[in-house]
């Protein structure tokens, strides 16, 4: 017969269940507060965002040149213009080779759609001309009918062009000076913070520095892989415009999902016109795999060394933040996930007893190895620099 239960303890029970339930709903509604603050300030924030990015990029060449004993003004300057120069070289790159051969292209284009019509007349379809001529008749019909709807989302396409040119040209002015000044921010935060939090927040902050940059390096050594491999492929098939294809490859790779759907979808709409439905489906294949690979190993396996997450964590992170804000919570999940492993761990360090293991039996006292009489809690640890 089994003992009943201790009303005391059933009692004990209810009650931390419940104050421990009061606490995380009210975790979560500050949560969602600090969300919705950030969505309000989304044209600050996202400038600053890209920013960010750029700055961890760039930033080793302008410490380098920092050292060799250039002003902070005048090797930002430098950067930030080499930066410029690189991305229209890379806008060139692409768009060069394009416009030299677009007159191919066009009767690649033509020549397309010709087998397409003599595919779809033969069997098993047997489409003919006049099926087809009704098929663009309604198609045209249509969309006559939805001209405002287009105009509609015309308009909407150009203001989001104009607020990423806005963003850009932002993002650069702020890559500048988080160049030139970025140094002084830490020392600058410390000053402004008082006691135990001037010492505590710049540790994190420096701490997530780390991160991001660890984060966009993985990021720019995964689109290199997938621009060598993919180029290969394209180059083994005889497929044109394999130079500017492998480095729309390479800078699409920072656009998560879309960006590898955008450049593979031109590299198989360039093979199909130029080389055939056959070459155009090996392409696709090779496209497949390449992702593939990049998205459940490559980029897993690098990303979990240089940010210290598991890579079932950073595939969880990715889908949960394409489901909850698209393209850019699925660019921003894995950095947002690694921060903020980042002030976990930093927690867990100050709550923890230098020097003494975990006791997963609880056989400490409510007051842990030092008693009652042990270090004041929240004292900054033995090593820690006096804040200023």
């Amino acid at each position: 017969m089994s003992s009943p239960l201790s009303s005391t303890k059933t009692a004990a029970a209810l009650r931390t269940s419940a104050r421990v339930s009061a606490e995380l709903l009210l975790v979560l509604v500050m949560a969602a507060v600090a969300l919705w603050v950030l969505g309000r300030m989304w044209s600050v924030v996202w400038p600053l965002m890209v920013a960010l990015f750029l700055t961890t990029l760039t930033w080793p060449l302008a410490r380098f040149l920092r050292r060799r004993g250039w002003r902070p003004a005048l090797a930002a300057a430098a950067v930030t213009v080499l930066f410029l120069l690189l991305g229209m070289g890379v806008v060139a790159l692409i768009a060069v080779p394009v416009a030299n051969q677009s007159g191919e292209l066009a009767d690649g284009v033509v020549e397309g759609i010709q087998r397409l019509r003599e595919w779809a007349a033969g069997p098993p379809l047997n489409i003919g001309d006049d099926e087809i001529t009704g098929a663009l008749d309604t198609a045209t019909t249509r969309i006559q009918d939805s001209v405002g709807s287009m105009v509609t989302t015309v308009v909407s396409g150009v203001s989001t062009v104009v607020n990423g040119l806005v963003t850009a040209v932002l993002a650069v002015f702020l890559m500048f000076f988080f160049l030139k000044d970025g140094p002084r921010f830490l020392p600058w935060l410390t000053r402004q913070l008082p006691g135990r939090l001037s010492y505590d927040v710049s540790a994190v902050a420096e701490r997530g520095w780390n991160t991001l940059g660890a984060f966009v390096r993985s990021q720019a050594f995964v689109g290199l892989l997938d621009a060598v491999f993919i180029g290969i492929g394209l180059w083994v098939l005889g497929v044109p415009l394999v130079l500017p294809l492998a480095v729309l490859t390479f800078v699409s790779a920072f656009v998560p999902i879309v960006g590898a759907l955008f450049a593979g979808f031109v590299a198989v709409v360039i093979a199909l016109v130029s080389n055939g439905l056959t070459d155009a489906l090996i392409v696709l294949a090779i496209i497949i795999v390449v992702q593939q690979l990049e998205g459940n190993v490559f980029q897993p396996m690098i990303q979990s060394r240089g940010l210290g997450l598991h890579a079932a964590v950073i595939l969880l992170a990715v889908t949960l933040g394409a489901s909850l804000a698209g393209v850019v919570g699925s660019l921003l999940a894995v950095p947002f996930a690694a921060v903020l492993a980042v002030v976990w761990n930093y927690v867990r360090e100050q709550l923890s007893v230098p020097g003494q293991p975990e006791d997963p039996q609880g056989t400490e006292g409510p007051d842990g190895p030092e008693g009652p009489d042990g270090p004041e809690a929240g004292a900054l640890p033995a090593d820690a620099p006096a804040p200023s």
